[in-house]
């Protein structure tokens, strides 16, 4: 069963998907969308085409571990994912991961105005990454 992980930001969603043995990030893609419930349903759509079996959505704590208007985004996006489709969502702390993200397209040479065309999937392949170490 694949796992596919969700970076969910206002007007770009990284998407990663790991291997059937749940092991490696496979593909991670980015997907621009500016509206909440027209990103689920893409969003499903790629998961049915991909053949996941769980979903695990990014939950952007702050730095002291509460929640702000950003957790609530995602809470409400998990509500609709749940909604369309019988997959399970599991809400996964997402602290650092966007901050990770730059400073790995940084360290492999990307410029910082190249970083918004991939930084949120690679976020998501962080996401991914930390969901699966937990099921090892």
């Amino acid at each position: 069963m694949r796992i596919m992980a969700i970076d969910f930001g206002d007007a770009r969603v990284g998407l990663a998907v790991s291997d059937e043995l749940q092991m490696l990030t496979g593909d991670a893609w980015t997907l621009t969308e500016h509206n909440m419930e027209r990103a689920a349903d893409k969003i499903v759509a790629e998961a049915k085409a991909r053949n996941v079996g769980q979903l695990v959505l990014g939950y952007p704590k702050n730095m002291d571990g509460s929640l702000g208007p950003r957790a609530e985004k995602s809470e409400e996006l998990k509500a609709l994912l749940e909604a369309r489709c019988a997959l399970p969502v599991a809400l996964w702390d997402e602290r650092r991961t966007s901050i990770a993200a730059h400073d790995i397209l940084h360290a492999n040479g990307k410029k910082m105005k190249d970083h918004r065309k991939s930084v949120d999937a690679v976020a998501a392949s962080l996401i991914l990454d930390g969901y699966l170490g937990t099921l090892r």
